[in-house]
């Protein structure tokens, strides 16, 4: 000890927290650009929760901190809208329309990436070239069949055309079914495994992080998707969801009640932001191993 004195000048104990704290500084030097930019995004958030905890009057205001804390708007927004309503026509839409994603497009994509026919990639090219094509060119015929099925006033409209499929997901999911290597596929049609077992009992198994990815994408772009549900469930309060509810809250009202608007928003992000915390590390790996073969 004496040695490491004598040559340092400093007390052992004192030259670590030196370098801890230079360590801690380069750390912040060289995370700069992505530190700048998470407070960029984390702002606007930060505005709203203390928005929604201030009183009308204060909201909007010059005081960024509420004075006091209205933790009631959190329960006046109960009062106000039938938020619950809105948060089950919400889980429905988006639950059964991942459902319907990931049923459908993983037996697509099984096909288009692992079984080789002919014509395979140029059924592949048309399936990616569905996604070139702007939703504004689809939405009137389709609304026109809906119209005509009935469905309009209903969830239906948004639900059915998923069991389809989805040309991401599916594009998705054969990039990661490409990852999978072929002896395994190979050693289970040895074995006298027909396609479907081998999709379920050895694909699936395997790409599970990528399945989950999907499921994701799927459930955040439903829970989050406002055109279709106000386009097709206008006419019928009873199955708005939360975004429709949120964008009618302030025609409702005849006026903004900023405090209780940024209440409900808060409550809208919440599951979905609560949903990618848990399962950030499944939907990072599927998007991380997506397209490393093929």
């Amino acid at each position: 000890m004496s040695a490491t004195v004598a040559a340092t000048g400093l007390p052992p104990r004192r030259r670590s927290r030196a370098a801890r704290r230079r360590s801690f500084l380069i750390s912040v030097a060289n995370h700069s650009v992505a530190i700048a930019l998470s407070l960029m995004f984390l702002l606007p958030f930060v505005f709203v929760v203390l928005t929604s905890l201030m009183t009308q009057q204060q909201a909007l205001t010059k005081d960024l901190i509420p004075h006091p804390f209205q933790w009631s708007n959190y329960v006046n927004i109960f009062r106000e809208e039938p938020i619950l309503q809105y948060a089950k026509n919400t889980v429905i839409y988006s639950g059964l329309a991942t459902l319907g994603v990931v049923v459908s497009s993983v037996p697509i994509a099984y096909a288009l990436g692992v079984i080789r026919w002919k014509g395979q990639r140029a059924v592949f090219l048309l399936v990616i070239a569905t996604m070139m094509l702007p939703a504004q060119v689809t939405i009137v015929p389709l609304y026109l069949i809906f119209v005509k099925l009935g469905w309009v006033g209903t969830l239906r409209p948004l639900i059915v055309p998923t069991f389809l499929g989805d040309a991401f997901s599916i594009f998705l999911l054969r990039q990661f079914f490409l990852t999978i290597p072929t002896e395994l596929v190979d050693a289970a049609r040895v074995d006298g495994g027909n396609e479907l077992q081998i999709l379920w009992h050895v694909v699936v198994k395997l790409a599970k992080p990528g399945i989950a990815a999907v499921a994701l994408f799927q459930f955040l772009y439903s829970w989050n998707d406002f055109f279709g549900p106000l386009l097709y469930t206008l006419s019928n309060n009873k199955i708005w969801t939360l975004s429709v509810g949120l964008s009618q809250f302030t025609t409702t009202h005849r006026g903004v009640l900023w405090n209780l608007q940024m209440a409900a928003s808060v409550l809208f992000m919440a599951p979905v932001i609560l949903l990618f915390l848990f399962a950030q590390k499944a939907f990072i790996e599927g998007v991380t191993l997506t397209g490393v073969k093929g």
